[in-house]
């Protein structure tokens, strides 16, 4: 399907490709189980991440990525204190609530090997280096670029 505006199908077609290396990770073809682990893992990690580094982040997604980043933030009160893996976990599974899947680590590794694999090294680095420790493990250490 086009929209027949270049800026929003490449887009698509980006968010497509996200949704589609996020359900392979997670060993399913689940677009819409995709999805979900996308937003979870997204919104955690978004509220655990000082504003400026969320915007940094944020500017590296896709244009429809970014939107889900994006969709009910507020700055104020960020980023949230959470140290526990459990909890971040707990965070992430927030989101499938709707759906019939409840692995948020395998969702959230899977999220941040895309993310790992599709947005600068140093971004990520970045990112990873701002979480707690059993958060960061979640990170897969090398990718190929």
């Amino acid at each position: 399907m086009s929209l027949h505006v270049p800026a929003l199908d490449r887009s698509v077609q980006e968010t497509e490709s996200w949704l589609k290396a996020i359900a392979a990770a997670m060993g399913t073809d689940d677009r819409q189980v995709a999805y979900h682990a996308l937003r979870g893992t997204l919104f955690t990690l978004r509220d655990r991440l000082e504003p400026g580094e969320a915007d940094d982040m944020a500017a590296q997604l896709p244009m429809l990525v970014r939107g889900i980043f994006y969709e009910g933030y507020h700055h104020t009160g960020k980023p949230e204190r959470y140290r526990s893996r459990d909890e971040f976990l707990r965070r992430v599974s927030c989101d499938f609530a709707r759906i019939n899947y409840d692995d948020p680590e395998t969702a959230a590794r899977a999220v941040f090997t895309v993310l790992r694999e599709r947005i600068s090294l140093g971004e990520t680095d970045k990112v990873r280096h701002m979480l707690p420790d059993s958060v960061r493990d979640l990170w897969p250490e090398e990718v190929v670029h």
